[in-house]
Order: C-alpha cells, then sequence, then structure tokens
C-alpha cells in the first residue's frame, strides 16, 4: 500500500465515524453524543491542520464559540453550544432546533474533511519535492567541506547531485533513457530533444558534465579548485531552475 492509499484509507475511516455519528444524532439514537463526538473532533481537527490548514478556521468555527459573538441563534449557534446545553433564548427564537443546528454544523465539517482527498496527491507531492530539495542542498553542503581536503571526491560527489536531479526531471516528464545508468550527457541530450530544457542550459549541463568527468575519471590532470566550485554553483543552479 503506498503512502498515499495509506492516508486515503485512514481518512475515509475518519469520515465514516464521523458520519455513523451524525447519523445516529440525527435519529435521536445516540447514547454519547458529546464523548463520541469530542473524539472524533479532535482527530478531524488534527487531519484538516495537516492537510489543509486553509480551511481550519472554518472547521473550528462550526464547533467552537466566537468570543466576540454578540447574540445566539441563526448563524452563531455551534455545536459546543449544544455540548454544554446553552439554547438560545426561546422568547427571541421560539422554534429554534439546537439538534438541527447542530446537525447542520456537523455535516459541514464532515464536507470539509471529505474535500481533503482532493489533496493528497499534490500535497504528498510537494512535501516529497521539499524532502528532495532539502536533501540536494545537504550533498552540496558536504561537498563543499569535502572539496577542502579532496576536490576531485568533490566534484564527484555534485556530479552525482547533477545526475540525480536530470534523471528526476526526465522521469516527471516521462522522456525516456536509453541506457540504465545514465551520465548526465546521456539524460541532457534527450531533455533537450524533448524541449524541456533549451540550448543555452543544455550547453551549461555539457560544460558541467566535461567538469564532473574530469573529477571522477582518473586523468593526469587534477580538477582545480576553481572548476570544482565552478561544477558546485552549476549543480545549485541546475536544482533551482532546471524542473
Amino acid at each position: 500500500m503506498t503512502k498515499r492509499e495509506e492516508i486515503k484509507k485512514e481518512l475515509k475511516a475518519l469520515y465514516d465515524e464521523g458520519a455513523k455519528i451524525a447519523a445516529a444524532f440525527e435519529k435521536k439514537e445516540e447514547k454519547q453524543f458529546r464523548c463520541d463526538y469530542q473524539r472524533w473532533y479532535t482527530k478531524a481537527l488534527k487531519t484538516i491542520e495537516s492537510l489543509a490548514p486553509d480551511r481550519l478556521p472554518e472547521f473550528r468555527g462550526y464547533y467552537e464559540i466566537d468570543t466576540k459573538r454578540k447574540s445566539l441563534g441563526y448563524g452563531t449557534y455551534v455545536i459546543q453550544d449544544f455540548i454544554k446545553g446553552v439554547p438560545p433564548s426561546p422568547y427571541q427564537h421560539p422554534d429554534f432546533d439546537a439538534r438541527l443546528q447542530t446537525l447542520l454544523c456537523f455535516i459541514n465539517q464532515l464536507t470539509i474533511l471529505n474535500s481533503v482527498e482532493e489533496r493528497i496527491t499534490s500535497l504528498l507531492a510537494n512535501i516529497e519535492g521539499e524532502l528532495y530539495a532539502g536533501l540536494q542542498d545537504g550533498e552540496i553542503f558536504v561537498a563543499r567541506q569535502l572539496a577542502k581536503v579532496s576536490p576531485r571526491a568533490a566534484g564527484a560527489l555534485v556530479g552525482v547531485v547533477i545526475e540525480g536531479h536530470l534523471q528526476k526531471v526526465a522521469a516527471t516528464h516521462a522522456v525516456k533513457i536509453g541506457k540504465k545508468h545514465p551520465s548526465i550527457s546521456d539524460l541532457n541530450d534527450p531533455l533537450k530533444a524533448e524541449g524541456i530544457i533549451d540550448v543555452l542550459t543544455w550547453r551549461k549541463i555539457s560544460y558541467l558534465a566535461d567538469l564532473r568527468n574530469l573529477c571522477s575519471h582518473k586523468k593526469d590532470a587534477e580538477p582545480t579548485k576553481e572548476q570544482v566550485e565552478e561544477l558546485m554553483q552549476g549543480a545549485e543552479w541546475i536544482t533551482k531552475n532546471v524542473f
């Protein structure tokens, strides 16, 4: 089961639990609504906070009493009022149905919870992207420290970062790569051919590939600190500008 499927399963279980509590409440069959709802609300609140923080104030607003409200009645009555047993004035609202208003608030919360499912895919993609970007930054930082000891090793490490990023770009755009373990050049050319990168970017990456080869393959010439620094700067640029 993928992470997306796992989250969807838990989200559905939470929704079904709430719907069951709401159905029992509507039929006046509930025995411990206050306890069941409070337990459900605690879990649902955390879910909304994590998956749809922009809907959190609205979700909470159907339960929590607005400290600034000036009257109690239609439009201001919330679930917490029912749980506390506080009804509106019978003189101002003689036909007020506290149970119906509570149920409407609860249904609105369930609707918000149900709408969150559509965000799971994009949310996980954003999280994955942020984690991957953080990993890349960390590897480049390590390379800078390593460059003080061995410029060649630092350049080889940064080359791996560039390769990994270009592979991710190719996968994102469904660009087919012939080799199982492609080099920077093996990735660069197909990306250009598919129009994912322009000629200037292709040239820049080609140059960085040459520097990477200088660091990764033993030759008579040693890479200079300036060349390795250029390679690291190029890696930073690619990871921030090529998607």
